[in-house]
């Protein structure tokens, strides 16, 4: 199955990490001491650490919240007297130090690098007379904050020391940086949405292949069975709660087979003893958190795809083990099978035949939440069921249950 190519932003904001972390480094060096490594490695270690501290924010977008929070790190860096944050309209999102009676004179030439798209240097004394008392302001440098090829804001240092090259290099350093964050957080909110969208689509997929068929089966019982058809209608009840709920793109391993149990009982009665199921689960895997969803549509896969059209039915196995950091989930069924070929085949065209449109939908879900190689793994064969393997990591930030 296709996977994920690393995205080139990734990269970007990597080269220019290390690029920030060589150009204040050696600004570093001039004036700070600490009491371990040699100058360069403390110079090294301040900026890497003041850098991961002003990360979580600017991984949040642009905004006066992140903008509040991330300056102060990044003023850090800079050594400025302020250090302000602007927005494409030249308004202040955050400002961080003293100087404020300069903001006017910050989003003016703000505007300027909005409207031209080249950063802007002024000196105290072509900024024209400042009525505060006892300023030392001897300078401002204002440099644009880049979305592809778009400004997006500005980043402003207010200095007390000359705007020369030295200045001016490094804030354009600083704000490629936060550039670059912002735009990954651009990406993380599109793969949020992409994610979010699937999951539309696959709980649309639910609705046509099985509501009919368990709605049908339950009125088969209500006659010959009340009993059994209350029953089933409370697992019906549930099973589209859960599948149809609101609340976050993750769940528990546990929550998942307990939603798949549910499905099996309804499929139970529309098969009998066509259909049977095997759960080997590690008690100690049943906390790990994977997308919602992720389960239920390889198990309905198996059924409508690999079961039914055995005329003796079969057994879907479901194991999950504990791996060291992972955890390993298999659903097998000893169906029809199908030949691999075919199978890549369909899940390529699956959002246009609606074949396999599960399996495609899982598969792109895992690789967009952990990453290109923790994709399915599928083995079939015509006449040797199939056998589908994932990997889920037991920790990955930002991936919790709701």
């Amino acid at each position: 199955m296709g996977g994920l190519i690393a995205s080139p932003v990734a990269l970007i904001v990597l080269v220019g990490l290390l690029v920030l972390v060589l150009v204040l480094g050696v600004l570093l060096l001039r004036t700070r001491r600490q009491a371990f490594g040699t100058p360069l490695e403390r110079a090294t270690f301040g900026t890497l650490h003041t850098v991961s501290l002003a990360n979580p924010a600017l991984r949040e977008g642009l905004s006066r919240s992140s903008a509040e929070a991330a300056l102060p790190y990044l003023r850090t860096l800079l050594e400025a007297s302020a250090l302000a944050i602007t927005d494409d309209k030249a308004e202040t999102l955050g400002w961080d130090g003293d100087a404020d009676q300069h903001q006017p004179d910050v989003r003016a030439l703000a505007e300027d690098v909005i409207t031209t798209g080249r950063q802007q240097v002024q000196s105290h004394s072509q900024l024209g007379r400042c009525d505060h008392p006892n300023c030392e302001v001897k300078g401002i440098v204002v440099v644009p904050l880049e979305n592809q090829d778009s400004i997006i804001g500005t980043l402003a240092a207010v200095a007390n020391s000359t705007a020369g090259p030295t200045l001016l290099r490094a804030t354009a350093e600083v704000a490629r940086y936060v550039s670059g964050q912002l735009e990954l957080a651009e990406l993380d909110e599109s793969r949020a949405r992409l994610n979010r969208a699937e999951l539309v689509a696959l709980r649309a997929q639910i609705s046509p292949h099985f509501v009919y068929n368990a709605l049908t089966t339950i009125a088969t019982f209500i006659r010959t069975d009340p009993h059994r058809a209350r029953e089933l209608l409370l697992d019906f009840a549930d099973f589209t709660r859960y599948s149809f709920r609101t609340a976050g793109e993750y769940t528990t391993l546990k929550d998942e087979l307990d939603n798949i149990n549910r499905y099996y009982r309804l499929e139970k009665a529309r098969f009998g003893n066509r259909l049977n199921i095997k759960l080997q689960v590690a008690p100690e895997v049943l906390p790990v958190v994977l997308p919602f969803l992720a389960l239920q549509p390889l198990v309905e896969n198996a059924v409508r795809h690999g079961l039914s059209g055995k005329p003796n039915g079969g057994t879907i196995t479901i194991t999950a083990e504990n791996a060291g950091s992972e955890c390993v989930i298999v659903v097998e069924d000893d169906g029809v099978g199908m030949d691999p070929a075919r199978l890549t085949e369909d899940l390529d065209d699956a959002h246009l035949s609606g074949a396999h449109v599960g399996l495609g939908n899982v598969d792109d879900r895992m690789r967009s939440v952990f990453g290109a190689d923790f994709g399915l793994v599928v083995d079939t064969a015509p006449g040797h069921g199939m056998k589908i393997t994932l990997r889920v990591p037991k920790f990955r930030a930002g991936v919790r249950a709701s």
